[in-house]
């Protein structure tokens, strides 16, 4: 983590989005941004990765559909076998088509759950943790460019990030946070 970082307000997302850019441009280093809103291409002015969120949606989505597949042969053929509608309890595979409508549930069931823990853990998000929001009004009309200043001039990286749009700016001491 940078001991010390600027902090740059902007009043605009198109201001913010070309600020970013000439700040990767000028080789500094975006430690985060805060935005009240999702600004649409930041992630890729930014240069983050593409997320592998879709990937693990499909390996939960078929954790579910495993689960659905097992719980069901268990339940109806193997431990409880029931004659319903005069369909044979023999085997699972003769009454798979009435156990379709299970095995999509418990998919997009196992799909959902999982993805939202996931993204909770992934973005550090639990119960009782305290806010990490450093101005307040970035939750009402305000973005805010955090940049590392530890290796650069802070005074010409201040005059920099001026000239980008940013309406106020301010020098941070992470270690005096800690």
């Amino acid at each position: 983590m940078a001991s010390k970082v600027i902090h740059a307000i902007y009043n605009d997302d198109d201001i913010l989005l070309q600020a970013v850019k000439k700040v990767r441009d000028g080789h500094y280093h975006i430690e985060e941004i805060y935005t009240p809103f999702p600004v649409h291409g930041l992630e890729k002015a930014m240069g983050l990765a593409d997320t592998r969120i879709a990937i693990t949606s499909f390996i939960y989505g078929l954790v579910g559909l495993s689960v659905a597949i097992i719980m069901m042969n268990f339940i109806m053929i193997q431990d409880w076998p029931q004659d319903i509608g005069g369909k044979p309890s023999f085997s699972y595979l003769e009454n798979m088509p009435a156990f379709v409508p299970i095995m999509f549930e418990m998919t997009v069931f196992f799909a959902a759950h999982l993805m939202v823990i996931t993204f909770y853990l992934r973005s550090r998000l639990w119960p009782f943790k305290k806010a990490e929001n450093p101005d307040v009004r970035t939750t009402d009309d305000h973005f805010l460019m955090e940049v590392d200043a530890g290796s650069h001039d802070v005074d010409s990286l201040k005059e920099f990030m001026k000239n980008t749009g940013a309406i106020e700016l301010k020098l941070i001491n992470k270690d005096d946070e800690h």
